[in-house]
């Protein structure tokens, strides 16, 4: 017997008989039940889009009646229409869920209580709309993100849709010329992670497993993991100093510097991005900017050889762009991600100074388009997967900075996205060489290692807080190094830990200085 939501979406689809696809949200613990699997290799097959939210969802993209047997199965999950999928298809909208970011709730004091609650997403887009269609000051024929005079408009023709809503996610559409902007007009606890162009790696129980050769490289190192004085030796020439100049030049705290925002469609974020390059390429990394979609900084992307013949390759990241305040063209993003991006510096740096190479494949990546939904890293991700890339691991940087005085430095660990092999060899590794780290779970949301995960790459996230972000100044215009709470120290020893386990699962030798 159907159920009674499957009742009601047949109905539905009856007067809606015009939609091409449906988008179909079920709890992620549905693909685990008999029916749930039967099913999933009839229709839901080759569907898979992605898993979002708190608790997990997962989002398939099939025909309508495919929507309405899923739904049959389990009173449970919700299903939109797509009038016109060709328009998806063809690049001209895109899918983005929209969740809360995980913060603390000592946060969320001195917020609107009106901008923490979901349900104001469908009149932020209206608003937005209407501005864009009126030329209103917010947005008039483009929103100013560019130092100088404008360099995007918003058509007078854009038109954002609302597909799903709940307490705290939610399913829109967007045309592709407003992707740039997505970001401001959202509340500040809101997060955007744009859903893949075309079906993700997927088996019976949601995403693809991690492939099995892949798993068992790393068990391996962790069942031989034992503290290595020659790593040790390495990661004792960190330096907070060098760090903090590189922070600071990156938020323009330093007067040699005049970046006003890394956002990813201004010109800051192009100047921040051929400045990273040529600092790593100081170390022997042969590195590209690599465009990935229309008006966006491109990725920073960064290689060392291998000093055998392997394609084995370890994938360090953070994202350089940034998000400042609701209406503010100034963000400096700080701790997020100038946080991340100083860490991967500090690490070149360090493989220039003690002549490092390695025997597997290295690279360092620093991505643009996180703040608008991981555009960047879901480009990069999906190019290697098409090349069959063997990534050994990828460890994404975001936020590593920011500590309250009253706790302890910390690493925080994802708790729900990613390889538990990933993160057990982290954590493991930690107690090796930043022992003064507390080391536990967040629930912070999202970050450039989903991108990876999802294509099946064992990957996992490092961060500043093992719990809820509570940096005060989080996708603020005043996310400074400069203020109380923004802990070099701590930042210093979760580079620690990062290297040692690019080094561990890379190898390495270091080259002997010559004698005259």
């Amino acid at each position: 017997m159907k159920s009674r939501l499957a009742l009601l979406l047949a109905a539905l689809y009856a007067s809606r008989s015009y939609a091409d696809r449906a988008i179909f949200i079920t709890p992620s613990l549905l693909q685990s039940e008999p029916a749930a699997q039967s099913l999933q290799h009839n229709c839901l097959d080759g569907a898979f889009y992605g898993r979002y939210g708190r608790p997990l969802r997962d989002v398939y993209i099939v025909s309508p009646d495919c929507a309405i047997q899923a739904a049959g199965l389990k009173a449970s999950g919700s299903m939109a229409y797509l009038e016109d999928d060709a328009e998806f298809m063809g690049g001209e909208r895109h899918l983005v869920w929209l969740q809360d970011a995980g913060v603390d709730d000592s946060l969320r004091g001195g917020e609107d209580p009106v901008l923490s609650d979901m349900s104001i997403v469908p009149k932020l887009l209206d608003i937005a709309e209407r501005q864009s269609r009126s030329g209103g000051k917010a947005f008039g024929k483009g929103l100013v993100l560019q130092e100088g005079e404008a360099q995007f408009t918003i058509p007078k023709t854009s038109e954002s849709k609302l597909h799903y809503l709940d307490k705290e996610s939610a399913l829109i559409s967007i045309p592709s010329s407003r992707l740039a902007t997505l970001d401001t007009f959202l509340p500040r606890f809101v997060v955007p992670i744009i859903l893949p162009a075309s079906p993700l790696p997927s088996s019976v129980a949601g995403p693809k497993p991690i492939d099995p050769h892949a798993v068992a490289r790393l068990q391996d190192i962790i069942a031989s993991l034992k503290f290595n004085p020659s790593i040790a030796a390495i990661l004792s020439s960190l330096s907070t100093d060098r760090m903090a100049k590189d922070a600071r030049w990156l938020t323009a705290e330093n007067s040699d510097s005049e970046i006003l925002s890394r956002h990813s469609f201004t010109d800051g974020a192009k100047v921040a991005a051929e400045w990273i390059q040529g600092e790593v390429e100081k170390s022997g990394a042969v590195c590209e900017l690599r465009p990935f979609r229309v008006g966006f900084a491109p990725n920073v992307i960064c290689r060392y050889p291998s000093t055998v013949n392997t394609t084995a390759t370890t994938i360090l990241s953070a994202h350089y762009d940034s998000r400042g305040s609701f209406g503010s063209l100034r963000a400096p993003g700080g701790d997020d991600d100038g946080s991340g991006t100083t860490h991967v510096l500090a690490i070149a740096r360090l493989i220039k100074e003690k002549k490092i190479t390695f025997k597997n494949r290295v690279e360092l990546v620093l991505f643009a388009g996180e703040e608008q939904g991981l555009v960047g890293s879901r480009a990069y991700s999906a190019q290697l997967r098409e090349a069959s890339a063997n990534i050994t691991l990828h460890i994404q940087a975001d936020m590593l900075a920011f500590r309250s005085p009253k706790e302890p430095p910390q690493l925080g660990l994802p708790d729900l996205i990613g390889l538990p092999e990933a993160t057990y060899l982290v954590a493991n590794i930690s107690k090796l060489y930043a022992p003064e780290l507390t080391v536990g779970y967040t629930s912070a949301c999202c970050s450039d290692h989903q991108s990876f995960w999802e294509q099946g790459f064992p990957a996992t996230q490092v961060f500043e807080r093992a719990g809820p972000i509570i940096d005060p100044m989080y996708h603020n215009s005043r996310d400074l190094t400069n203020r109380t709470g923004y802990d070099f120290d701590q930042l210093l020893s979760i580079t620690k830990v990062t290297f040692a386990t690019v080094l561990e699962t890379a190898g390495f030798d270091i080259v002997p200085v010559e004698k005259e």
